[in-house]
């Protein structure tokens, strides 16, 4: 039996985002398979889906500024390799239409049989990053080649800076055209340019 969803995205968390897209267990965490949401005029989104009733899943959105946000409804956090993910849950209730609206947070512990990542791309390939600073743009929502290539400059600043003066140290201005190449397989033309890089500074 399924049971008709709705999920609301408040405009807080959508802030300047133009577009955004719903993934979790019930599509696999496949951006092929997003559910993209309805911008509506308040500022939220919106997206309503079929469920199956009686099961718990998992899920996040995707906007199209890089970042992976909850929408302030019940959380589960995740334990997988040092890193903590926090993920929305819901609980599809039989013989009732649900509404996914904000409310407080309630943290779990993460089930040790099953751990959900978002997918992430190896984002070392790009010249200048390390694997602690991929950890930071990871923990910041950036998983994707397509994230960090929609990213700003300051955007990524700021997340350096925040990290610490030895982060705040690294230039990451030719960060976004090295992943768009990555995320479109130019890995020739990405290899090209990373020739002409110091340590991802132009």
């Amino acid at each position: 039996m399924l049971t008709k969803v709705h999920f609301t995205l408040p405009a807080n968390y959508v802030a300047g985002a133009t577009e955004g897209f719903l993934l979790g267990e019930f599509n696999e965490w496949n951006p092929e398979e997003a559910v993209a949401l309805q911008k509506i005029d308040d500022g939220s989104m919106k997206a309503e889906i079929k469920l199956e009733t009686g099961k718990s899943y998992q899920y996040r959105y995707l906007l199209n500024d890089g970042r992976w946000v909850n929408d302030g409804t019940n959380t589960i956090l995740l334990h997988e390799q040092g890193n903590t993910i926090e993920n929305c849950i819901i609980h599809v209730q039989a013989n009732e239409e649900k509404s996914i609206l904000p409310q407080k947070t309630v943290k779990a512990a993460a089930p040790k049989s099953k751990k959900v990542k978002p997918q992430a791309d190896d984002l070392t390939k790009i010249e200048g990053i390390g694997k602690k600073i991929a950890r930071l743009l990871n923990e910041a929502g950036i998983y994707r080649y397509k994230d960090l290539s929609k990213s700003s400059i300051k955007n990524l600043k700021s997340i350096l800076n925040e990290a610490g003066n030895k982060f705040a140290l690294h230039e990451p201005k030719s960060w976004p055209k090295q992943a768009k190449l990555a995320a479109d397989d130019k890995w020739v033309e990405l290899g090209a340019l990373q020739q002409s890089l110091n340590g991802g500074k132009e």
